[in-house]
């Protein structure tokens, strides 16, 4: 006979829908009463009222002793029920798994070999109902099983099968403690119960097995590696609040044979066991091909063809980074997963548009992942996160992203984990004025993963101020001027005059179009902010390529667009050139903040 086991945590089963669909057609079941008292039949005929709200409960109970215990609330003078036990079939032996109303000791009696003849083992081999009146009749049918004690001070049993999906699963016995008719009616009334007991049984066991599991998944998640000298790191991890302690976000650092740190965060499709079991394996395989050697291009191109053997039918979502801690070099491959943020020395932070492709696990043909390389300054912060803690509290990305920026702003960066529980608690538990703004909605509806890499300061004297910004632009990357251009509005997020933004972000966009226009090479950008007091700043951006065919400017009236840069430069910057580089040139311009103002 299968063990007890099996089914969700919380009873949404169609299944319960049937019984209690049952349990409203509980009085026409119990009928006139045959021999009974006026008044227990009329007791009786009201059970399925309380037998709904009952089954209501059960559905929601976590354990075999929770359920049990909802049973014997229904006890009364129709009803007198004193003791209840659940057995299930192990290694040719029907044990007592759960029991209330019996004294310590007495369940020792209820470890019966399948062969021994008992009310029990009869219910387990036959899957039939056993119903004994009296002592008597006990004594009569069952005569060794009466020797072996803990039923003398009963009156009355019901030995019942438990079914789920019409397979014995189980024998449910209920005793009394007086004298029972099961014409008066309780015998529908006890099937009935049995009925929603197994279901109950099935969803608590399985309910177990899922939080030890996912217990076991997130406690695992805990021991990734705290980072190499020169590189801190901090994660943090909240489930959705389906009863699970993980779901299908994960993140993991990896010591690297290079010497280099891996760090990697993801997000499996859905928020149930399956996707979790899906992150499991999907975070050991990862973890196996970075500790390989591959690099991040490779880890990913290989995670997703692994995920699509699996036919699951589940994407995720993943960004795998290798840090090199003498460098801060940062190499990242993204697979359709939100974009890293990079926390500044003086708490701005940018929104890093880094290249990436698809999701893993769809397989649509040749799969890429290009890795775009990121510096990582002594105090700057990059953090990676799913979109549950974009998106958590009816945000979109948008708006999460404005919160995510306001809670990492303030502060240092010396202490990383107390960054990393505000960043939290701003969307998991937010402030009234927070919460004010999403009225109603949910901040865990979305499981959320976090995790932060700082590169430590090799200096305690480092300066922890400078701001600065680099962009690179592949002819191919078109749309990457508009990342930029969002990339310079939050680095100037705070300039004193804010038309002097939009003239950056005109220059910025000038200069990087020429490259991609006029030449064939890429365009490295580099922008630094000097000077700590506001109003007294000076921005000074440069942008790189590998062309050696130096612009001109052009003279009004004449039809050539090419030129047409410098002459903004000339007229919008307060200062500029252009610097001829071993390889390529460089074409520079300074603004100072509370210089004097463009025409």
């Amino acid at each position: 006979m299968p063990q007890v086991g099996g089914g969700r945590e919380h009873g949404n089963s169609e299944e319960y829908d049937v019984e209690m669909r049952q349990v409203a057609t509980l009085n026409r079941l119990a009928g006139p009463t045959i021999g009974g008292s006026g008044k227990v039949s009329e007791r009786i005929r009201h059970r399925g009222a309380d037998l709904l709200v009952t089954g209501h409960a059960l559905a929601r109970a976590a354990s075999l002793g929770e359920a049990l215990t909802l049973i014997s609330q229904l006890a009364d003078a129709s009803l007198p029920l004193c003791g209840q036990a659940v057995f299930r079939s192990d290694s040719e032996v029907l044990k007592c798994v759960g029991h209330v109303g019996f004294r310590d000791g007495e369940d020792d009696a209820l470890r019966l070999p399948l062969g021994t003849i008992h009310p029990a083992t009869q219910v387990a081999r036959t899957g039939r109902p056993v119903f004994l009146a009296s002592p008597q009749e006990y004594r009569d049918r069952f005569p060794s099983a009466w020797q072996l004690g803990g039923q003398k001070r009963h009156e009355a049993w019901a030995f019942l099968p438990l079914t789920t999906y019409s397979q014995l699963t189980g024998v449910w016995m209920a005793a009394f403690d007086a004298p029972v008719r099961m014409a008066d009616g309780l015998g529908p009334l006890l099937v009935t119960m049995a009925r929603l007991l197994s279901q109950s049984i099935e969803q608590s066991y399985d309910g177990q097995a899922d939080r030890a599991l996912s217990q076991g998944l997130r406690s695992s998640m805990s021991r990734i590696a705290p980072g190499l000298d020169g590189l801190t790191v901090a994660a943090r991890y909240v489930p959705t609040g389906g009863g699970l302690m993980v779901g299908g976000d994960w993140f993991d650092s990896i010591l690297l044979p290079s010497g280099r740190l891996g760090v990697v965060i993801g997000d499996v499709q859905g928020h149930d066991v399956r996707a979790a079991g899906l992150m499991s394996q999907l975070r050991t395989a990862i973890h196996a091909y970075a500790a390989e050697g591959h690099g991040p291009d490779a880890v990913l191109v290989r995670a997703s063809r692994f995920l699509t053997s699996l036919d699951e039918g589940r994407f995720a979502t993943c960004i795998y980074l290798e840090a090199d801690p003498a460098t801060g070099i940062l190499r990242i491959a993204r697979a359709g997963h939100p974009h890293p943020v990079l926390r500044l020395p003086d708490g701005t932070c940018l929104l890093k548009h880094v290249r990436g492709g698809l999701p893993l696990g769809l397989d649509l043909g040749e799969v890429d992942y290009p890795v775009s390389v990121l510096s990582l300054r002594e105090n700057e912060i990059l953090m990676l996160c799913t979109d549950g803690l974009i998106e958590s509290g009816g945000h979109d990305m948008y708006s999460g992203w404005l919160r995510v920026r306001n809670a990492l702003t303030p502060g240092g960066p010396e202490d990383l984990d107390g960054l990393a529980d505000r960043l939290l608690n701003a969307v998991v538990s937010p402030s009234p004025s927070q919460a004010g703004d999403q009225p109603g909605a949910s901040f865990t509806e979305d499981d959320i993963a976090m995790l932060l890499l700082r590169r430590d300061p090799s200096d305690v004297h480092a300066n922890r101020t400078g701001r600065h910004l680099r962009f690179t632009l592949e002819q191919d990357q078109a749309q990457g001027l508009a990342d930029a251009r969002i990339e310079f509005q939050g680095l100037l997020h705070d300039w004193a005059r804010p038309e002097q933004v939009d003239t950056v972000l005109l220059l910025v966009s000038e200069l990087l179009g020429n490259v991609l226009i006029h030449t064939d090479h890429a365009a490295v950008l580099r922008a630094e902010i000097s000077g700590a007091a506001q109003g007294r700043r000076r921005l000074r951006v440069e942008v790189t390529d590998r062309s050696d065919e130096v612009p001109h400017r052009r003279a009004p009236g004449e039809l050539s667009s090419s030129g047409r840069g410098l002459v903004l430069l000339d007229l919008l910057a307060h200062r500029w050139n252009i610097r001829p580089e071993p390889e390529g040139k460089t074409v520079w311009f300074e603004i100072d903040e509370e210089g004097p103002e463009e025409p």
